[in-house]
């Protein structure tokens, strides 16, 4: 039994809040910048787009770093890296707070808490396995998932106060610290020695780390300069616009590294990832749907800030509010699905949970058609939140548990990284595909539009060449005003923009939908059993061998 192990019930709890408060902290950005888009960019003279870029960043840096900081862990010591990512975490915070422009905001926000994190949320994985035995863990995963589904709770209200009565930056002061707080008590948890045997792949880490850089970039461009045929005045790369050609760099990029890596473990030497992790079909499938899951609420969730923000023309912290039935039933679903339901099929549970975010966004598709208030948002969330919270009960168990417990660090690395490069994805996805759908049914409707002369619509086509921005109606209004267009005219063109604003919520909403079947489809590894249970059948004799595919120990190889 290891230190760890036999430390008290107080020890233990007091490690498991400290965790608990670095996980509120990781979650707390997103929900903030979502509710307060619209004022973050006018803060830092940028616009919704320069804000998108932000978040995708943000999120970007955490998915091609994650698996590098949980390597990180085990060369210097989880809670050494633990310590490390909070005083970077804590220093971009800073620079946050005190950003006045997209730059500063990318460095503090995008880049350092993207570092940060990528040590920080590993490192919790990795030091709950440390310090608590085997049958305590899934408990104490549980409350950590419950923490981060109390943020999602009330971050968006936190934002939304902070940003209507004060300032958006209070809350990155506030994480600073909270963030001191944490290092503090980060002394009283227990962690496993380092390992000088193992090695940074740096090769790897670059590789990896270039290919989703690139994969996302190219994805998030598509909006502006189209994904296959470049749009009028876009750059051209071999006759093809070079979005194109970045996502397919990425992917090729991606390629590579897994080779790199086999070749690497041909050699004896450590890699950035274990390709033998691969093989473990249950895993496979669990951070499958991890990417699905992040890809659905991230997706989700910008759609939604943008249709109260700014198609409704809502304060953030009037967003925040609406957003809220969200976050209750994901907490209601996280942490009543485990208590109610102990030991149904895991798999049951997250198809059911996919099937509900499914349906969510078919009914706002439909909501949308009906009618253009608050409504369309509420009766999709509360729907999506069950969705989540039944996803969040069952994944991390699953994933954990598919593995040897000293290897819980690399998958917290691999599970962290599905998770941040599926929301990291979709926001580019979201914002991409809703430019290219709004844009195609504004300048449609202003060519079928009897009221709008031809010299009006040969000029937004010249001037919107780059794509329509996503606008409130106030926002187009005094543009049109300014640039001294007639009232009837300018009329013509607004009731079009509110229409192609809905289509193109519909048509983005539609394919998050499709994606959510995809993710549907990827289950098929995730156990019949609960990780418990099966544990229990082996002891007493009756496993039937559902368990997980066993994966080889790295160490045999050295």
């Amino acid at each position: 039994m290891t230190a760890a192990m036999s430390t008290g019930r107080q020890g233990a709890g007091l490690a498991l809040a400290t965790l608990a408060a670095g996980q509120f902290v990781m979650t707390l950005d997103t929900s903030v910048m979502n509710v307060s888009i619209a004022t973050v960019a006018h803060d830092v003279g940028t616009d919704v787009t320069g804000i998108q870029t932000a978040i995708t960043m943000y999120t970007l840096v955490m998915a091609s770093l994650m698996i590098t900081g949980g390597k990180i862990g085990q060369i210097l010591g989880n809670k050494r890296a633990f310590v490390i990512g909070g005083i970077v975490y804590a220093c971009g915070s800073l620079t946050t707070a005190l950003a006045h422009s997209l730059p500063v905001l990318l460095v503090g926000w995008s880049l350092l808490e993207g570092m940060g994190a990528a040590l920080i949320l590993p490192s919790i994985v990795a030091l709950v396995a440390t310090n608590f035995a085997k049958p305590d863990r899934p408990k104490a995963y549980g409350l950590l998932a419950a923490a981060a589904a109390v943020t999602v709770a009330i971050g968006p209200l936190i934002g939304g106060l902070a940003t209507t009565y004060a300032s958006w930056r209070y809350v990155f002061v506030g994480e600073v610290v909270v963030m001191v707080g944490v290092l503090m008590l980060a002394k009283r948890i227990h962690s496993s020695p380092p390992d000088p045997s193992v090695r940074l792949d740096l090769v790897g880490t670059a590789m990896s780390a270039a290919g989703m850089g690139t994969l996302v970039y190219g994805l998030l461009r598509s909006g502006t300069w189209g994904f296959i045929q470049p749009k009028p005045g876009a750059p051209t790369w071999v006759g093809l616009s070079p979005a194109f050609w970045l996502a397919f760099g990425g992917l090729a990029l991606l390629g590579a590294f897994l080779s790199w890596e086999r070749r690497v473990v041909a050699a004896g030497r450590e890699p950035l990832v274990d390709p033998t992790l691969l093989k473990n079909r249950v895993l496979r499938s669990s951070l499958a749907a991890f990417f699905f899951q992040f890809m659905l609420q991230a997706g989700l969730f910008f759609l939604i800030a943008l249709y109260l923000g700014v198609a409704l023309g809502l304060s953030a912290i009037s967003t925040a509010l609406r957003i809220m039935p969200f976050s209750v039933t994901l907490m209601l679903a996280a942490v009543g699905v485990p208590r109610l339901l102990p030991h149904t099929s895991p798999r049951r549970i997250v198809r059911a949970g996919f099937s509900l975010m499914v349906t969510a966004l078919t009914t706002m598709v439909v909501l949308l058609r009906l009618t253009d208030s608050t409504i369309v948002t509420f009766l999709p969330l509360l729907i999506a939140g069950l969705g989540t919270g039944a996803l969040a009960s069952q994944l991390a168990s699953v994933a954990v548990s598919s593995v040897p417990d000293e290897r819980s660090g690399e998958i917290g690395g691999l599970q962290n990284t599905g998770t941040n490069l599926g929301a990291s994805i979709a926001t580019a996805f979201a914002g991409a595909m809703l430019v290219a759908a709004l844009s195609t049914s504004f300048f449609n409707g202003l060519q079928n539009n009897l009221n709008v002369p031809p010299a009006v619509y040969e000029g937004a086509q010249t001037q919107l060449v780059a794509g329509v921005p996503f606008v409130s109606d106030r926002e187009l209004t005094a543009a049109l005003d300014k640039a001294g267009v007639p009232a009837d005219v300018a009329q013509a063109v607004i009731d079009t923009n509110t229409a192609s604003r809905v289509k193109a919520l519909q048509v983005t909403l539609a394919l998050l939908a499709l994606m959510g079947v995809i993710g549907i489809v990827t289950t098929g590894g995730i156990p019949d059993v609960q990780p418990a249970d099966a544990a229990g059948a082996v002891l007493d004799g009756s496993h039937d061998g559902s368990a997980p595919d066993p994966v080889p120990d790295p160490t045999s190889r050295r």
